[in-house]
């Protein structure tokens, strides 16, 4: 059976654990993302998804990597964090975020569903954030808000095509972005981490695991996952 997966931002992180999680399963990785995803066999096209003319310019190649599977899993993992409030943010600095966290997904989907057999599955990346907010993180909070909405009109667009959905929302997870986005503080992090159940943050092969179960697991269809060590509630 030939398997592929589609996968956006598959260069570091949550992506590249992805990557890793469904090479070793014995799928084919195309990987689409300004920088390459350091997998044997791996196809990476170097698209940037914030750029409206992505389509025109690479679905030709992007269509020739995914070929005609049996099963394609398409995982929209990309997404961009900036530090704004609601006070201060740009009406540029949300399109930006928009166009690669939403649109850029939307976009895929149109150009890749005709490809998708029964048994296909489309996995959105979405967030902690995207059920509950925090301050100063503006444009990505309702960014990863719209990506469950998008989840779920998917789920209710493509019934009965045994295509399923499921958005995964990741807690704390010990990647380049958040990294980049705290700073070297060892302050906050203790901050967050003691609002994690588990103390710790999750590590990117533990959601790698969760996207794969979510793919493989049609009885989810439309289901919103929380993989964040469980929070505290105060």
């Amino acid at each position: 059976m030939s398997k592929v997966l589609l996968i956006t931002g598959a260069s570091k992180g949550i992506g590249l654990a992805t990557a890793k999680r469904f090479s070793n399963a014995g799928y084919t990785v195309v990987n689409l993302s300004r920088s390459p995803c350091a997998i044997d066999g791996a196809s990476n096209l170097a698209v940037d998804l914030t750029d409206v003319s992505w389509v025109a310019d690479f679905s030709v190649q992007i269509l020739a990597a995914v070929g005609e599977p049996e099963q394609l899993v398409v995982v929209h993992n990309a997404a961009m964090m900036t530090k704004e409030t609601v006070r201060d943010i740009e009406a540029q600095t949300l399109r930006n975020v928009l166009e690669l966290n939403v649109v850029a997904a939307s976009r895929l989907n149109t150009l890749l569903l005709p490809r998708m057999e029964h048994g296909s599955s489309i996995i959105y990346i979405s967030s902690t954030l995207g059920t509950k907010a925090v301050a100063n993180t503006h444009a990505y909070v309702v960014s990863k808000h719209a990506v469950i909405g998008q989840m779920r009109a998917t789920c209710q667009d493509l019934a009965g095509s045994m295509i399923h959905t499921a958005a995964i929302c990741p807690g704390f997870t010990e990647t380049e972005m958040l990294s980049a986005h705290l700073g070297a503080n060892p302050d906050v992090y203790d901050q967050i981490t003691a609002t994690i159940a588990h103390r710790r943050l999750a590590q990117p092969s533990e959601i790698a695991d969760t996207i794969w179960f979510a793919s493989q697991s049609p009885v989810i269809n439309g289901a919103v996952i929380d993989a964040n060590l469980g929070q505290i509630e105060t």
